[in-house]
């Protein structure tokens, strides 16, 4: 099961399907690119994914796939 450690030291396990970590976005330009019938396969290759730690907030987003390191975000305050 694909794993990696939050900063905080919290093991997010991102392998389980449906993920309750795992977050699924796309920009609102992609988005307006799907009309009428939408192939879904399609539009989840569109989306980009981000795991939520459960422990401390953070955001890490794959913004180029699994292959290559997520960007860390973190809640202000």
């Amino acid at each position: 099961m694909p794993s990696m450690r939050c900063r905080c030291g919290e093991i997010l396990r991102y392998g389980e399907i449906p993920c309750p970590i795992e977050w699924l976005f796309v920009s609102d330009v992609a988005y307006d690119k799907f009309a009428g019938d939408i192939d879904t396969e399609e539009l989840y290759k569109a989306m980009h994914s981000f795991l939520k730690c459960p422990r401390c907030g953070r955001l890490w987003c794959f913004w180029d796939g699994f292959a290559k390191p997520p960007t860390e975000y973190m809640p202000a305050g």
